[in-house]
């Protein structure tokens, strides 16, 4: 269990390695934990063991408190990081005060690759949505393994190409789909925490940030799904009762398009 840390302004909370902020919680990584997230992600995988461990030896670790800001879209970019434990969220803010939802990246999975490539501002913001860690590899070192290392180089240009196919197909949604196809995406596409029925902490408010839909609509949209049995709504979870019907959703509104 990572501790929770105390809750720092914006300003703190930014990583910048070539200057970390003062008491920001950056050490040294065990290699076999790095190597550990290394050997379960798909941008790494081609590596050989000896790739992998070289790659290992540059990451640091850093943990951050739940809803603790990683970085803000728009802070210079000096880093990819990876997430160890925990869920980190990306996101982009929008007017009144609001923001849309991007993506909610569990264990394994990798962000901040866009500004680490083209040396350009966060493309979007990152907050730890609940108690992080995670391994952080620099511009520097990671610009000079990928010079001597293509697989990884084309397998880092599969994931970003992977990443601008959601963005195009959640514009497409918000554009031309109707809000229960969306809201059903939304909860179809969230990974799902346990077996069985699918059972999300999520908010309305979240929901509604996700689908590109106010909260009052969502709040109608999943109490008409709940009367129909389609999901039940309880202390604060939804929990997906009958997938196939949100499938079946998400089909027919593609159908009618």
């Amino acid at each position: 269990m990572i501790a929770s840390g105390s809750k720092r302004n914006a300003a703190d909370t930014a990583i910048h390695f070539r200057a970390p902020p003062e008491g920001a919680i950056v050490e040294n990584v065990t290699t076999d934990r790095a190597r550990k997230l290394l050997d379960g992600c798909a941008l790494f995988k081609a590596l050989d063991e000896r790739e992998r461990r070289d790659l290992a030896a540059l990451a640091r670790s850093r943990t951050f408190a739940a809803n603790e800001p990683i970085f803000h879209v728009g802070e210079p970019g000096y880093s990819m990081m990876g997430v160890i434990v925990g869920i980190v969220r990306i996101s982009l803010p929008a007017p009144k005060g609001r923001e849309v939802i991007l993506a909610d990246l569990p264990a394994g999975e990798l962000f901040g690759e866009i500004a680490l490539l083209d040396g350009k501002p966060r493309s979007a913001s990152a907050t730890a949505l609940t108690n992080c860690e995670l391994i952080v590899l620099e511009r520097r070192d990671m610009l000079q393994f990928l010079e001597h290392n293509p697989t990884a180089c084309l397998n880092l240009m599969k994931l970003l190409c992977t990443r601008i196919r959601r963005s195009d197909e959640r514009m497409a949604e918000i554009a031309f789909f109707d809000l229960p196809a969306r809201l059903a995406k939304a909860l179809l596409r969230y990974p799902a925490p346990n077996r069985g029925p699918q059972k999300l902490a999520l908010s309305q408010r979240e929901l509604a940030e996700m689908s590109g839909a106010t909260r009052e609509n969502v709040n109608r949209c999943l109490r008409e799904w709940q009367r129909r049995g389609i999901l039940e709504l309880k202390n604060r979870w939804t929990i997906i009762l009958k997938p196939e019907a949100l499938h079946a959703i998400e089909a027919a509104d593609e159908q009618s398009q």
